[in-house]
């Protein structure tokens, strides 16, 4: 940046933030994923992970606090913000709420490595310095699944570390996705993975359907299974449904509307558990398909 030039708020695209963040405003504390082996993932494909300089940040944050005194929420890219130790993410969250006023959350991706590396008293503080909510991928509970996508964390491990933020007081986002076991293991998939959610118990989570962007290497060249193929429509609502019934955790807001999806759910578990499989029962008994989502009106 030039000596004496306006800030403003520089982007390094593609950017991406969860779809409950469409009102935050977004820094990248970090560009790109500091993982990015994920099978499923095109989000960081073209990116090289490194962390923003502090002073760069900083001046974005200053000038929106005279551009955008009024936001209330902020959003913290790129892939893994949590990887920033405890202090350097301390010092930004105080910056943020020291010079926007108005702001009342602050969010943020976390991966099951990152969760590893933090204690549950650092995410305390972190929770005290303004950190509301943590995004959480666990994609799946079944330990073939995790090791054919590449996750890099166990079953085991992601259930433990996902248990650490709604410990320290932080909200837990959880997203799992829908088909990454293709037919064969699909209720294995399904069952696993709600018994993760079950252990966890996040007060959010969403499912997601596989859908397979250009990457290189492709999701199935790195999957390594050449019985592998994409859940029909019937068949991710099917896996979708083993889901739901297989969680027994209470107070969980769950979502399945994203675009990404066939069939668009929402409700409360496990207030609104027998609605939501009604549902789904409903749509694979329609021959027509009619209450299914269209594959051209899905997307990332």
């Amino acid at each position: 940046m030039r000596k004496g030039a306006q800030a403003m708020i520089h982007y390094e695209e593609p950017l991406y933030r969860p779809p409950s963040e469409a009102r935050s405003l977004i820094f990248q504390a970090t560009i790109g994923c500091s993982t990015n082996t994920c099978a499923f993932c095109v989000a960081y494909q073209g990116k090289s992970f490194k962390v923003r300089p502090e002073a760069e940040l900083f001046a974005e944050i200053d000038w929106a606090a005279t551009h955008h005194a009024g936001v209330r929420r902020v959003f913290l890219a790129d892939g893994d913000a949590l990887v920033l130790s405890t202090r350097r993410l301390l010092r930004i969250l105080a910056r943020l709420y020291s010079r926007l006023s108005h702001l009342e959350r602050v969010t943020v991706y976390g991966s099951p490595q990152n969760l590893q590396k933090k204690s549950i008293d650092e995410l305390r503080t972190l929770r005290e310095a303004g950190l509301t909510m943590i995004y959480y991928g666990i994609e799946s509970g079944d330990d073939e699944v995790l090791q054919r996508v590449h996750k890099n964390a166990t079953a085991r491990e992601i259930a433990d570390a996902g248990a650490k933020p709604q410990q320290a007081g932080i909200d837990l986002s959880a997203t799992v996705i829908l088909g990454l076991g293709g037919p064969r293991l699909s209720d294995r998939h399904a069952q696993a993975t709600a018994a993760v959610i079950n252990e966890i118990a996040p007060r959010y989570a969403s499912a997601l359907t596989l859908m397979l962007a250009p990457r290189s290497p492709s999701f199935e060249a790195v999957y390594g299974d050449e019985t592998w193929r994409p859940l029909t429509p019937v068949e991710a609502l099917a896996e979708c449904r083993v889901l739901i019934d297989h969680i027994v955790a209470d107070a969980i807001t769950f979502r399945s509307n994203h675009a990404s999806n066939y069939l668009a759910l929402a409700g409360d578990l496990q207030r609104d558990k027998n609605r939501l499989l009604e549902e789904i029962d409903a749509a694979l008994g329609d021959p027509t398909g009619s209450r299914l989502r269209p594959d051209f009106l899905r997307g990332l």
